[in-house]
């Protein structure tokens, strides 16, 4: 799970400065979760570019369905130390740790179990990057800024649609054309396209988490040192 921002010029019937990213660009914000066959799972699109990504979340019907207890509906798996899950998302250290979202270590000086978790945790959760990087690349209007009226936008973006042809395209098993993920600038330099990934400026505090959260964490961390 992550965000990407979709640039649109300075909105002129919306407070401007609610679309200000980090970035210094106005823009809304995107959440998409995807599996790792890259097939979008769930899309949350229409947050203003100044949202942090844990407010995308919490705004997200994916969030209320994990409330709910009806996101995951797979028969529970039990991890070591007997914890059981029957499902998680993996996210970067921007979100907090919780029952389902599962985050990595992070910090410096780790213990081998810990590193080992990061970097695997890393490569699965880098799935989402290549994600945008597909969708974006075959569908390069959402690399450019858009003229957009903010009470009409979700019918003007059709996201909903390309990510369902995205899906299609996937599941027909049509390959994806790396250098589509290249442009050249008006200097006429070759360079890799921007996805518009915001890293987070900080890890989220660990005080936010939970003794379940951490507790799936560590089980997870455990099963990797048998695989």
């Amino acid at each position: 799970m992550d965000c990407t921002h979709i640039y649109v010029d300075k909105p002129a019937n919306a407070p401007s400065e609610n679309y200000y990213d980090g970035k210094g660009r106005f823009s809304i914000v995107t959440q998409v979760v995807v599996n790792l066959d890259l097939r979008v799972l769930n899309m949350h699109m229409v947050c203003r570019g100044s949202c942090h990504d844990i407010r995308v979340l919490q705004l997200s019907r994916l969030s209320q369905r994990a409330e709910e207890g009806s996101l995951f509906h797979g028969p529970p798996v039990t991890l070591p130390f007997g914890v059981k899950t029957n499902g998680y998302v993996l996210a970067d250290n921007g979100y907090p740790p919780s029952e389902w979202i599962v985050v990595p270590y992070g910090g410096i000086n780790q213990h081998v179990d810990e590193e080992r978790f990061d970097n695997k945790q890393k490569v699965a959760r880098g799935a989402v990057g290549r994600e945008f990087g597909r969708l974006k690349g075959m569908w390069r209007l959402f690399l450019r800024t858009h003229k957009t009226n903010m009470d009409t936008l979700p019918q003007q973006f059709k996201f909903t649609v390309v990510c369902i042809l995205h899906n299609i395209l996937i599941d027909a098993g049509i390959p994806f054309d790396e250098n589509l993920l290249w442009e050249v600038d008006a200097n006429g330099v070759r360079r890799r396209v921007d996805l518009e990934m915001e890293e987070p400026l900080q890890p989220v505090s660990m005080m936010t988490s939970t003794r379940e959260a951490l507790a799936l964490r560590h089980a997870l961390a455990e099963r990797m040192k048998h695989d």
